[in-house]
Parts: C-alpha cells; sequence; structure tokens
C-alpha cells in the first residue's frame, strides 16, 4: 500500500522504516526531499532555500512506544 507523501502515521517501531521520516523537528534537505517539500514547505522553519524543518510531535504519542512518521515516500496527492 502506497501512502501519500506528507501522510503523518502513528507507528509501532523502534527504527524509522525505508521511506519515512520520524516528526521530531529535524532540519531536513530540500533537495533530498523535494516532493515532501513541495508539500509542507518552510512552515516548520528552515531557511526555505536549501532546508526546512519536519513537524515536532514528540511527546504527543499515546504511548511511549508508538511515534509520529511522516512519509517522504509514496504517492504525490493530486490537487483539485
Amino acid at each position: 500500500m502506497d501512502f501519500l507523501i506528507g501522510s503523518i502515521c502513528l507507528l509501532p517501531y523502534n527504527f524509522v522504516p525505508v521511506g519515512w521520516l520520524l516528526c521530531n523537528g529535524q532540519t531536513a534537505n530540500i533537495a533530498q526531499y523535494q516532493a515532501l517539500y513541495a508539500l509542507i514547505g518552510p512552515i516548520y522553519g528552515g531557511d526555505g532555500r536549501t532546508t526546512f524543518v519536519l513537524p515536532n510531535l514528540q511527546g504527543a504519542e499515546p504511548h511511549p512506544a508508538i511515534r509520529y512518521f511522516i512519509a517522504a515516500e509514496g504517492l504525490y496527492p493530486s490537487r483539485s
């Protein structure tokens, strides 16, 4: 099953799955994640030229063993 790029999911993993990024407020490189940047832009921070920041959802998890991840790969959502 392919997820839409930018989808945020709770997953019970102690590792970051391929194609996903941890929602921990980290800085990401625009050149590496162009599609994700095109969707969320610099709304969470970054310089908007070379970097952007992922959402920080640490502490919002319903259980300590579950973490939020954002899809960096998958289907690009269409706009109508």
